[in-house]
């Protein structure tokens, strides 16, 4: 195709937006590593500041720190005053970037862009040999997860997510046997042992280190009422002996989601619920063209979701496998009413209230 053939002006155009794409990828680079050097919890607590000052209230070195300075500013982040060399973060943008900030922290999950790419070659290599990434090629996967529950799913558990369910609260005050499956590091279980004395709390998860961690937690707030196993989410193996059971952002990783769907319909009770997250969107792409996280859950969902599926030789269901594959799923493994819902601070996932015929 020669020059002349090619709309000029759209051509130009697109090139300024990938340029932009470049430079909002950096910013989101240098947002990870503000949050990890405790940068941005420094500084919101500074008045404007020299870069020496910030290094030293964070405890970092101030040639990186003056670096890292330069990327903030020119990126929108951070405000400089070049009469008195000093830094000021905005609160209006302190608000979505510390630690205070939780469960609003979008530093938290900035951190994802440097995980992802710390897989590209490994990625780019299954494009052609198929195949995936097992779990184990991603470093911090479980910190990083853990972070992003404690603001998704722990901050909200109590106050928003469990009352979804008609009468679930009142039931776990009474006492009742609860089940999360893919656990992780336990925080969800844990909190609600805590809140919940007289419920019964079981975690599975098949990372070992995952379900140390949550065993260190529980063993740390001396909680009595809750335990965690190793155990393939796949081979459950389990009939009627959980009166909830819950999966956070679990299913579409699984490489057996309908095994695993099975096999929690079969733990439950009868009238037991399944209380399902899992990521908001539809199986249809021409669906999507308006998701407000449209790129990055595609995104997360090739370089971690569906290959570390397809890794164990999996169904590879991706994050963006949608609503409309997951009530058929759903259906398919026994339960028959399904119920969606979604959380004002949470646009991100959708709730599925699931319970069995």
């Amino acid at each position: 195709m020669n020059t002349q053939e090619i709309n000029q002006e759209k051509a130009e155009a697109f090139a300024e937006r990938m340029l932009g794409v470049v430079n909002e990828a950096s910013v989101a680079l240098m947002t990870s590593v503000g949050h990890r050097t405790g940068l941005f919890d420094a500084m919101a607590g500074l008045a404007p500041s020299t870069s020496a000052q910030i290094a030293s209230a964070a405890g970092r070195n101030e040639r990186y720190v003056r670096e890292w300075l330069g990327a903030m500013v020119t990126g929108g982040i951070v405000e400089y005053d070049p009469e008195n060399g000093t830094y000021r973060l905005p609160a209006e943008h302190a608000v979505w970037l510390t630690r205070a900030a939780t469960p609003d922290n979008l530093a938290v999950t900035a951190q994802w862009i440097p995980l992802l790419g710390s897989v590209e070659d490994e990625i780019v290599e299954a494009f052609t040999k198929g195949g995936g990434v097992p779990y184990s090629a991603y470093p911090r996967f479980h910190q990083v997860m853990a972070e992003e529950s404690a603001q998704t799913v722990v901050a909200a558990l109590n106050g928003s997510i469990l009352p979804l369910v008609d009468g679930l609260v009142g039931r776990l005050e009474s006492g009742i046997d609860a089940l999360d499956v893919g656990s992780g590091s336990g925080r969800a279980v844990n909190f609600m042992a805590g809140v919940y004395p007289n419920s019964r709390f079981s975690g599975y998860d098949i990372s070992e280190e995952g379900v140390s961690r949550a065993r260190a937690e529980a063993e740390k707030q001396g909680l009595t009422n809750a335990s965690f196993e190793v155990r393939d989410a796949a081979a459950l193996g389990e009939s009627e002996r959980y009166d909830l059971i819950t999966t956070f952002d679990v299913i579409h990783d699984q490489a057996r989601p309908a095994a695993v769907l099975a096999g929690i319909a079969a733990a439950l009770r009868p009238g037991g619920v399944y209380l399902m997250q899992d990521i908001a969107g539809s199986s249809h792409v021409e669906k999507n063209l308006e998701h407000p996280l449209g790129p990055f859950t595609y995104t997360i969902s090739t370089m971690h979701c569906m290959t570390v599926s397809l890794a164990q030789g999996g169904a590879g269901l991706g994050a963006m496998w949608g609503e409309e594959k997951a009530r058929e799923m759903l259906a398919d493994a026994g339960f028959g009413t399904v119920e969606v819902r979604q959380l004002p601070h949470d646009f991100i996932n959708n709730y599925y209230i699931v319970r069995k015929s």
